[in-house]
Parts: C-alpha cells; sequence; structure tokens
C-alpha cells in the first residue's frame, strides 16, 4: 500500500486499518475541505488563512479522454505526476490560469514514510493520512482498499461536529431513510441500524431517501464481532443540504472509537513492525 496525506472526502475505515499490513501500502496526508471562507478548494495557508490559488491532486480516474479505472493505484500516481511535468498546470497562476493543481506527497507505506506523511510539513492543512493499496484498480464506493485515519496531531476534525460546528456530547451519525422505514447506512449491502414508524415519518414530513441526523447514547452501542449494534436512536434533524450520502458502518466505527479508545499513531507503527517482523521470517524459511 501507498500512503499520503488525505482529503476527508473519504470515510473514515478504521475497522478494516489493519488489512494494510498485508497489502504492500502507500500513505498520503491529505487536505481539509474546502472552507465556506475561502475561495480555493482544498487547502489554504496555514498562518495567513489567505487561498492559495491551488487545486491539489489525490487521485487521477481519467486523462483526456482515457480511463485510469483500471489502472493500479501506484500506476495512478505515477501518471498524474507526470503529466503535471509535461503540461503549465502545476505553474503558478498566471494571466492565462488562475489557479494552479499540485499532487499531494505519497510515501511507501515503510517507518519512515508514515513519519514523513504523519509529521511532515505540507502547503495545506492535513485532516488526515489516507491508505492505498497500491496494487488495487480504481473503486468507486466504499472500499478496504483506500483507508483513512486522522487524530488530534494530523486532524482538526477527528470528531464530527453537529451543525453549528461543535462537538456534540453524544455520538451523532446520519442515516438513509428506506421505503419501509428501515435507517441504513452507505454500505453495499448496507447496515440497518434501526427504523421509524409510519406514524412518526408521516408526522414529520420525511420521505423515503431522506438523510436523517440521529444522535446516539454510548449505553445503547454494543460491539459485536467488530460490528456496531445501536439499540436506540434519537432523531435530530436533517443534515446540511450538501450533504450526499449517508454515513458507513466503519465511519460510525471510527466516530465510536475516537471516543473511547481511539487507534493510534502507535498502533500503526506497531503493525508495520509486525509486518515486517513476519517478512523476514518468511525470508528466512524461504532461504532455509
Amino acid at each position: 500500500m501507498e500512503l499520503r496525506p488525505t482529503a476527508p472526502s473519504c470515510s473514515p475505515r478504521v475497522a478494516h486499518v489493519q488489512a494494510t499490513r498485508w497489502a504492500n501500502p502507500a500513505v498520503a496526508a491529505a487536505p481539509t475541505p474546502p472552507s465556506p471562507f475561502l475561495a480555493t478548494a482544498g487547502a489554504h495557508r496555514r498562518q495567513s488563512r489567505l487561498p492559495d490559488e491551488t487545486y491539489y491532486i489525490i487521485d487521477m480516474i481519467c486523462w483526456r479522454g482515457y480511463s485510469l479505472y483500471d489502472c493500479t493505484a501506484e500506476f495512478r500516481f505515477f501518471w498524474v505526476n507526470s503529466k503535471l511535468m509535461e503540461t503549465t498546470a502545476g505553474d503558478p497562476p498566471s494571466t492565462y490560469h488562475r489557479y494552479r493543481f499540485s499532487a499531494v506527497p505519497i510515501y511507501e507505506c515503510t517507518l519512515q514514510g508514515l513519519q514523513a506523511a504523519y509529521s511532515g510539513s505540507t502547503p495545506y492543512v492535513k485532516d488526515g493520512l489516507l491508505f492505498y493499496n497500491k496494487h488495487a484498480h480504481y473503486l468507486a464506493g466504499i472500499t478496504p482498499l483506500a483507508l483513512v485515519w486522522k487524530d488530534e496531531a494530523c486532524s482538526q476534525y477527528v470528531i464530527d461536529t453537529d451543525s453549528k460546528g461543535q462537538v456534540p456530547s453524544e455520538q451523532h451519525i446520519v442515516l438513509d431513510l428506506q421505503e419501509d422505514g428501515k435507517l441504513t447506512t452507505s454500505d453495499d449491502p448496507p447496515v440497518v441500524f434501526g427504523s421509524l414508524d409510519n406514524e412518526f415519518i408521516q408526522k414529520s414530513n420525511l420521505r423515503p431517501g431522506n438523510l436523517l441526523r440521529f444522535a446516539v447514547k454510548d449505553e445503547r452501542v454494543k460491539l459485536v464481532d467488530g460490528k456496531m449494534e445501536i439499540s436506540e436512536l434519537q432523531f435530530v434533524g436533517k443534515p446540511n443540504r450538501a450533504r450526499a450520502f449517508a454515513d458507513s458502518h466503519s465511519k460510525a466505527l471510527f466516530q465510536y472509537a475516537a471516543r473511547h479508545a481511539p487507534l493510534r499513531i502507535e498502533d500503526l507503527v506497531a503493525s508495520i513492525q509486525s509486518n515486517n517482523m513476519e517478512l523476514e521470517s518468511t525470508d528466512v524459511e524461504m532461504q532455509g
């Protein structure tokens, strides 16, 4: 796998992070989402908070009509960097183009690469680390082949905030209302976390397909075989209209873990060290 400082548009998938041990990963550090107070997409300057007129590229799926969906992540990252060098897209803004494009840094997921992505400086404000399986093709939707992890040291947004930008006392989760009243995640197949009766749906003027926000009390959550079970949901309201999808199960699990027993950078380091030891052991056995 490969590691990059990443974009938070990807749902946190901490439940699958251990899978990166086996996949020869890469890592990167992602830019924060566009701020409503800024004129740029993807990043802002850390000191002055002025726009830096740069679009930061995390991945590429098409180039001049040529699809890269069936190309490995490793090739896509090579392609985007080489094409930026061949064109003027990476040049500073001028009379001919208002913005420039820049690829986020990417590293092999070794101890050195992880440290560089985690602690290294970037021209944008990081929002976590994005792990890619570098041999995997591009897959739309939720996949364990692209994972987001974050903590307070590399993200301002570890725990989700409410509509006022405040961290609520209870975990919030956004679910999709189905025709039969069930409340589901964005996974395929979806995970059912609860349901609403017809009387409440009609009284609240809700429609199938609505995204709804719920609060979850800690005592109503159980973890069974790595899966989250919720015995009671408290309706809060509808999320921001810009919201396009419900939360995934892994995001809900990440948010729960972030409040109680977060996966820390030391755990990622230990995972890489363990994988290195297993590879060394395998090499010795083969030589023997």
